[in-house]
C-alpha cells in the first residue's frame, strides 16, 4: 500500500457534482456572517446555544437549495479554528490531563468503534459486512472539537473539565480519522497484516505529530527573530496553521487536524510569552475574531450539508431509516457510557481525577459536528452501483452514511447541546460557591464606596457647576441600592461553622493570591524585567501551585522553581574538568542569569501580591496565614540571590543594567507617544523617534551586555591577602594554589585537625563554630569573602582553632602550608604581615563579643590604622594601656596579681576600677568607675598585636564607634588621653631600631595593599588626604617605646614600682562645677567634682596610682570639663 492509496477529501473532489461560481461562495459567507450577527444578538443571555441556532439556520439554507462546496469551506476555516482552540489550552493542564486525553482518544475510540459496529451489524437490516460496519463506527466515534469547544465556552465549564473534553475531542478527532481511513481501505478491498497496520498508524498519526512539531519549531524560531512587529507575528501564526493543514492532507497524507493541533499546542508551550504588551492584545483580538467567523461559517455550513444530503439522498432513504437514526443516536450515547465506565478507573487516577458528576458531563458532551460530516462526504467519492459481493460501497450505502452522520450531528447538537446547561444545573455544578458569593458581596460594597468617592471628586466642575446626584444614581446600578453596612460581613469573618468552611475560604484566598502573582509576572514581562524563558517557568510554577491549592494543599509555588534556581553542580569540579573554561563559564552564566531572573521576579511578585491582598481584604486571620506562607517561601530565593551577590556579583550587575536600560527606553517611547497625543509633534516626527527607540530595544535584545567572568588568576589576585604579596611571591604561590568551589554546608576543615594549609575565600562566605567557646551565642559567626583562614595555625603549628564550613556557595583557594612558610622569609616584613593577617581571624574567634558587629573590612581598617606588632622575651612586662586591645598570638603571659597563665591565642582587655570618693550633696556615698591599665608578665617568648582604638576616629566606619572609649574622643578630650607633649616624650624616650623600622615599613605597605583590595576589589591610587591615605601614614608613624633588646619591650625598674613619674594633674576649676556620673548603691547620681583633683587619682605614665612628687609634670588642658566623664564609657 502506498501513500497515494489513502483517499483524502480535496477541494476539487466535489467538482463532478457541483460547478459553483466564486460569487456564490462570497455571497454565502456574507449571508452566513449576517445571520450569525443576528443570532448572537437575539439569543444572547438565553439558554439556546449560539451554535445550535446557527445549525438550524444552515439547515434552512440547505433546504432552499444552496450549492456550496463543503470541502472548500472546511479547508478554509477549519485549520484556523483548530489552531485557536489548541493554542488557547494551557500547557500545565495539558501535561496533567494528557493521560486522560490519550485514554479517551485511543482506547476510547476503539471501544466506541466496535460498540457501534456491533449495533450496525446485528440491529441494522442493511446486511453490511464488518468492514462497512467498522467504517461507520469509526466515522461516528469522532467527537468534533469545534462543536465541543464552542459549547463549553458558552456554558462556562470549569477549566479542568474543559481541558479534558477539549483535549479529548482534538486527539479523538485525529485518532478517529486514522481509524476511518484504515477501515475505508479495508472496505475498498485492501488486506492488511499486523505490520501494515502499525506502519499505517505510524504514518498517519505519528507522522502528523512529527509534521506539526516541525512546523511549530520553525515558526516559533522565526517569531523569536521578529521584534515588535505585530502584523508579522500574527501572519506567521495564521500561515503556520494553514500550511500545516494543507501539507498534511495534500502532500504527506496524514491527519491535518492532528497536525494543526500539534502546532497549536507547541505554540502554547513555547511561544505564549513571545507576545507581550500590545502584540499580545492584538493577537488575542485577532484570533477571537477568527474563531467567531470560523464557528459561524462551520455550523451554518454543517446545517447546509445536512439538508443537502437529506434532499439529495431522499430516493435512497426510506421511512425505516428515520427510526434507525433514532436508534443510532441512542446507541451512540450508550457507547459513550460504555467507554467512560470502562476507562473510569484510569480517568479517576490520572491527572486531576474525575468524579461521577464530571463523568456524566463527559458522556453527554460527546457532540459530533463538521469533521464527521466531512468524513462522510469523502465516502461519496468511492461510492459505486449495486454489487453482489458488497466489497465496495454502493450509492445507497453512501447515501445512508451521509444521512446517518448528518442526523447524528443534528441530534447531538440539538439535544445534547441544548440540555448540557440544564444537566450542569441538576448536578449542582453551575452554582457559585459560598466563599465566592461572600467575596462578590464584599466587592459590591467596595464598588459603592468607590462610586461615592468618584462622585465627590468629579461631581462639581469649575466651569460647568455641580452634577445632579439623583440622575447619576439612575445610571449607576451599584448606587441604586444602598448596602447595609451593619449587615455587611467580611468574606473571611463569615459565621460559617466547621473546619471545612475555613479551608474553603483559605483555598479561595490562596487562589486569588496566586492569580495576583501571575498577573505581576505578566507585568514584569511587559516591563522587560524578566526574559521569556524565565516568564514561562514562573507562570508554569503558579499554574502547578494552583493545582495543589485546588486539593487544599498549602501554597508552594517556589517548589516548581527550585530545580532552576541553584548553582550548577559541575562548579565543584570546574578546575578539574576537561571542558574549556570559557565553555564552562558560559553555561554557568546562563544558568545563574536564569536563576537570578526567577528569584528576583518571585520576590517582587509576591511582595506586590501581598500588598494587593492587604488592600483588598484587609486584616483577617486567613489573609495573615496566606501572607505568612508567602513570606516563608521567600527564604530560599533571598538566599540564592545573596549567594550570587557574594560569589558572582557581576551577574546581578548585568541583569540590573538590562532592566534599567529597557525601562529607560520604554519610558522614552511612552514620552514620545504622549507628545503625539498632545499634538506637540507630528506623526512623521513621532515615527522617526519611535523607530530610533525600537532600534535601540532591538540591539538590547539581540546583543545584551555580557557577563564578564574573571579567570581563576584574576579572582585570586584580587583576594586581599594574596594580592598584597610581592609579584614574585604571587607567581610561586599561584602554581601551588588549588581552586575549590564549596557549596553550602561543605566543610573546609574541622576543629583540632592538623593545619596543612591556608584557605583563601575569594567570593562567598563561611561560618565558624568552636566547641571551646564561652559566653553568649553569636548571631553572625561568619567570615566574608576576602578572609584568610588557617594562616595562624600554619604560623604556630597548632591544630585548627575552629570548624569552618561554607555558609553560601564559596569560591576558595587552598595553598599548602609548606609553600607558604617557605616564602615568608623571602621579603622584609612579610612575616609580620602574615601575623597581622592571621590576627583578623584570631580576633574574631578569641574576642567574639567585642568584634561580632564589626565587619572584616572594618576590622582590617582598624588594624591597618592603628595596630602594632610587638615581640617580648621572658622576664619582660607588657602594659596594656587605656583605649587599647591586645591579641596574644604567641607565647604565655601572666596577669599581674594573678597566678593563672594565659596562653595564645587570647584577647587582652583593660579593666575598670571602682574608687570611692567623698559624700555628695545628697549625703550618700559615691564611687567613680575609672578604666585601668593592666600589666602582664611574660612567661615565655610572646608576640602581641596591639590595636589602638583611638585610631578608629579617622576611618569612615560607624560600627567601630562602640569600641572607642568615650572619654578619649579627640586629641585632648579625656582624662586618660595624653596630649602632644606626652606623645613627644614617648617618641624621645626611645624610637624603633633601624631594622625594626624597615620591617614596619614593608608590613605597612602589604597591609595597605590588602586594605585597598578588601575595600575596592582592586588596588587604587592612595590619596594623600583623607582616611585612605591617612590610615597608611598613621600606621607608619605609630612608634611605641621599645627596649634595647626588643624594640617593643617596656622596661620596669627593679626596686621601683614605676619606670617613670610622668604625672598628670587636672587644674582646679574656680568657676562652676564639673558634673559626672558616679555610682551610689547601684543608682546613678550627679555629683559636683571637688575643687581639686585628688592625689589618689594622679596617674603616672604606666597607668598606676601614686603620691605625685613628680619630677616632670605634664598638664593636659581640657577644652570642656564635661569630657572628663563621658555619659557612656566603653571599657575593656
Amino acid at each position: 500500500m502506498t501513500e497515494s492509496e489513502v483517499p483524502v477529501p480535496s477541494p476539487e473532489g466535489a467538482n463532478d457534482t457541483h460547478s459553483e461560481e466564486p460569487q456564490v461562495a462570497i455571497l454565502f459567507i456574507g449571508v452566513s456572517l449576517f445571520l450569525g450577527v443576528i443570532c448572537r444578538q437575539v439569543f444572547k443571555g438565553t439558554r439556546v446555544p449560539y451554535t445550535v441556532a446557527l445549525l438550524i439556520l444552515g439547515t434552512g439554507l440547505g433546504a432552499m437549495g444552496s450549492h456550496i462546496n463543503p470541502d472548500l469551506i472546511l479547508f478554509v476555516f477549519l485549520p484556523a479554528l483548530l489552531f485557536e482552540s489548541s493554542f488557547a489550552m494551557e500547557l500545565h493542564q495539558i501535561k496533567r490531563c494528557i493521560n486522560q486525553m490519550l485514554l479517551l482518544a485511543a482506547p476510547g475510540v476503539l471501544i466506541s468503534t466496535f460498540c457501534l459496529a456491533l449495533v450496525h451489524r446485528y440491529l441494522f437490516p442493511y446486511g453490511w459486512n464488518w468492514s462497512t460496519c467498522l467504517l461507520l463506527g469509526g466515522l461516528l466515534s469522532a467527537t468534533d472539537p469545534v462543536a465541543v469547544v464552542a459549547l463549553l465556552k458558552e456554558l462556562g465549564a470549569s477549566k479542568k473539565l474543559s481541558t479534558i473534553v477539549e483535549g479529548e475531542s482534538l486527539m479523538n478527532d485525529g485518532t478517529a480519522i486514522v481509524v476511518f481511513k484504515l477501515f475505508l481501505q479495508m472496505v475498498l478491498g485492501q488486506h492488511f497484516t499486523a505490520g501494515d497496520i502499525v506502519q499505517f498508524f505510524s504514518q498517519v498519526a505519528l507522522g502528523a505529530v512529527a509534521l506539526g512539531l516541525a512546523f511549530g519549531l520553525v515558526t516559533v524560531l522565526w517569531i523569536g527573530r521578529v521584534f515588535n512587529d505585530v502584523i508579522v507575528e500574527i501572519t506567521l501564526t495564521l500561515t503556520a496553521s494553514y500550511l500545516a493543514f494543507f501539507v498534511a492532507e495534500m502532500e504527506a497524507h496524514v491527519s491535518g487536524v492532528l497536525t494543526v493541533m500539534t502546532v497549536g499546542m507547541f505554540f502554547a508551550a513555547f511561544a505564549r510569552t513571545a507576545f507581550t504588551g500590545e502584540s499580545q492584545q492584538s493577537m488575542r483580538h485577532f484570533w477571537e475574531m477568527v474563531s467567531y467567523i470560523a464557528n459561524t461559517l462551520i455550523f451554518i455550513l454543517s446545517g447546509v450539508v445536512i439538508a443537502e444530503s437529506i434532499l439529495r439522498s431522499r430516493d435512497n432513504v426510506q421511512g425505516q431509516d428515520w427510526g434507525y437514526l433514532v436508534l443510532l443516536y441512542v446507541a451512540l450515547q450508550l457507547s459513550r457510557v460504555v467507554v467512560v465506565v470502562i476507562l473510569y478507573p484510569g480517568l479517576k487516577y490520572f491527572g486531576y481525577g474525575l468524579d461521577w458528576k464530571e463523568a456524566s458531563i463527559l458522556i453527554w458532551s460527546g457532540l459530533r459536528g463538521a469533521v464527521a460530516l466531512s468524513l462522510s462526504l469523502s465516502v461519496a467519492q468511492v461510492g459505486q452501483e449495486e454489487s453482489e459481493d458488497y466489497t465496495l460501497i454502493t450509492k445507497r450505502t453512501e447515501a445512508q452514511f451521509v444521512f446517518f452522520t448528518g442526523g447524528v450531528v443534528f441530534l447531538t447538537l440539538i439535544i445534547n447541546g441544548t440540555t448540557t446547561q440544564f444537566l450542569l444545573k441538576v448536578l449542582g455544578m453551575d452554582h457559585t460557591p459560598e466563599t465566592k458569593a461572600l467575596v462578590l458581596e464584599y466587592v459590591r460594597h467596595e464598588m459603592y464606596s468607590k462610586a461615592l468617592e468618584s462622585f465627590g471628586e468629579l461631581g462639581e466642575d469649575e466651569d460647568l457647576g455641580p452634577a445632579e446626584w439623583s440622575t447619576v444614581c439612575k445610571y449607576v446600578s451599584c448606587l441604586q441600592q444602598h448596602p447595609d453596612t451593619r449587615a455587611l460581613t467580611h468574606p473571611h469573618d463569615a459565621s460559617v461553622s466547621g473546619e471545612e468552611s475555613r479551608n474553603l475560604i483559605l483555598q479561595d484566598t490562596r487562589m486569588r493570591f496566586l492569580n495576583g502573582v501571575q498577573a505581576a509576572y505578566w507585568d514584569m514581562l511587559d516591563e522587560g524585567r524578566i526574559t521569556r524563558t524565565s516568564a514561562t517557568l514562573l507562570m508554569q510554577s503558579v499554574d502547578e501551585c494552583l493545582d495543589l491549592v485546588a486539593r487544599h494543599e498549602p501554597m508552594n509555588d517556589w517548589k516548581g522553581l527550585q530545580q532552576h534556581v541553584h548553582f550548577p553542580q559541575y562548579l565543584k569540579w570546574s578546575s578539574q574538568s576537561m571542558l574549556p573554561q570559557r565553555l564552562l563559564s558560559f553555561f554557568t552564566v546562563v544558568r545563574l542569569e536564569l536563576g537570578c531572573y526567577i528569584a528576583a521576579a518571585f520576590l517582587r511578585a509576591h511582595r506586590q501580591a501581598r500588598h494587593q491582598l492587604r488592600e483588598f481584604i484587609g486584616e483577617s486571620e486567613v489573609a495573615d496565614a496566606v501572607i505568612k506562607e508567602s513570606e516563608n517561601e521567600e527564604v530560599e530565593a533571598r538566599r540564592f540571590l545573596e549567594d550570587v551577590r557574594l560569589l558572582f556579583p557581576q551577574v546581578l550587575r548585568v541583569i540590573k543594567t538590562k532592566q534599567v536600560t529597557y525601562a529607560v527606553l520604554t519610558r522614552l517611547s511612552a514620552y514620545v507617544k504622549t507628545l503625539e497625543e498632545a499634538g506637540l509633534v507630528e506623526e512623521k516626527e513621532t515615527n522617526h523617534l519611535h523607530d530610533m527607540i525600537q532600534v535601540d530595544l532591538k540591539i538590547l535584545q539581540r546583543k545584551p551586555p555580557p557577563v564578564k567572568m574573571q579567570s581563576a588568576h584574576e579572582v585570586l589576585i584580587n583576594q586581599p591577602f594574596f594580592g598584597a604579596l610581592p609579584g614574585h611571591v604571587q607567581q610561586v604561590l599561584l602554581n601551588a594554589a588549588k581552586e575549590c568551589m564549596m557549596f553550602r554546608e561543605s566543610l573546609l576543615f574541622r576543629e583540632d585537625s592538623k593545619a596543612d594549609g591556608v584557605w583563601l575565600v575569594a567570593n562567598g562566605s563561611v561560618k565558624w563554630t568552636r566547641t571551646k567557646s564561652t559566653g553568649r551565642q553569636l548571631l553572625h559567626p561568619t567570615f566574608p569573602h576576602g578572609s584568610t583562614l588557617g594562616l595562624y595555625e600554619c604560623l604556630t603549628g597548632r591544630p585548627r582553632l575552629c570548624t569552618i564550613a561554607a555558609d553560601s556557595v564559596a569560591h576558595c583557594f587552598f595553598i599548602d602550608s609548606a609553600k607558604l612558610m617557605a616564602v615568608s622569609a623571602s621579603e622584609p616584613g612579610l612575616e609580620d604581615f602574615f601575623w597581622q593577617e592571621s590576627a583578623l581571624v584570631v580576633a574574631k574567634i578569641v574576642l567574639p563579643q567585642q568584634f561580632e558587629a564589626i565587619t572584616m573590612q572594618e576590622l582590617r581598617a582598624l588594624i591597618a590604622e592603628g595596630s602594632n606588632l610587638c615581640t617580648y622575651i621572658r622576664g619582660e612586662t607588657i602594659e596594656l594601656e587605656i583605649g587599647r586591645i591586645g591579641i596574644l598570638l604567641e607565647g604565655f603571659i601572666k596577669q599581674e596579681g594573678k597566678d593563672d597563665v594565659i596562653g595564645a591565642p587570647a584577647g587582652l582587655l583593660t579593666k575598670t576600677e571602682v574608687i570611692p570618693t567623698s559624700k555628695g550633696f545628697s549625703g550618700s556615698r559615691t564611687a567613680s568607675i575609672i578604666p585601668q591599665s593592666i600589666f602582664y608578665h611574660v612567661e615565655a617568648r610572646s608576640r602581641v598585636l596591639f590595636i589602638d582604638l583611638h585610631s578608629c576616629q579617622s576611618t569612615p566606619f560607624t560600627s567601630l564607634s562602640p569600641l572607642i572609649p568615650k572619654q578619649s574622643m579627640g586629641e585632648s578630650a579625656g582624662l586618660m588621653r595624653f596630649g602632644s607633649k606626652y606623645q613627644s616624650s614617648r617618641k624621645s624616650s626611645g624610637g624603633p631600631s633601624k631594622s625594626g623600622d624597615v620591617h614596619g615599613d614593608h608590613s605597612a605597605s602589604y597591609s595597605a595593599k590588602a586594605m585597598e583590595l578588601s575595600l575596592f576589589g582592586s588596588q587604587v591610587t592612595v590619596s594623600k588626604k583623607g582616611w585612605r591615605g591617612g590610615y597608611v601614614r598613621s600606621f607608619l608613624n605609630l612608634h611605641q617605646p621599645r627596649s634595647q633588646s626588643y624594640p617593643t619591650v617596656v622596661k620596669r625598674a627593679v626596686g621601683k614600682q614605676f619606670s617613670s613619674a610622668y604625672a598628670l594633674k587636672s587644674p582646679a576649676r574656680r568657676n562652676g562645677t564639673v558634673p559626672r556620673k558616679v555610682h551610689s548603691h547601684g543608682n546613678l547620681v550627679l555629683e559636683p567634682p571637688p575643687q581639686e583633683w585628688p592625689k589618689s587619682l594622679v596617674r603616672t605614665r604606666s597607668g598606676t596610682s601614686c603620691e605625685s612628687d613628680g619630677d616632670e609634670e605634664h598638664i593636659v588642658e581640657i577644652e570642656s570639663p564635661s569630657k572628663l566623664f563621658a555619659s557612656n564609657q566603653t571599657t575593656w
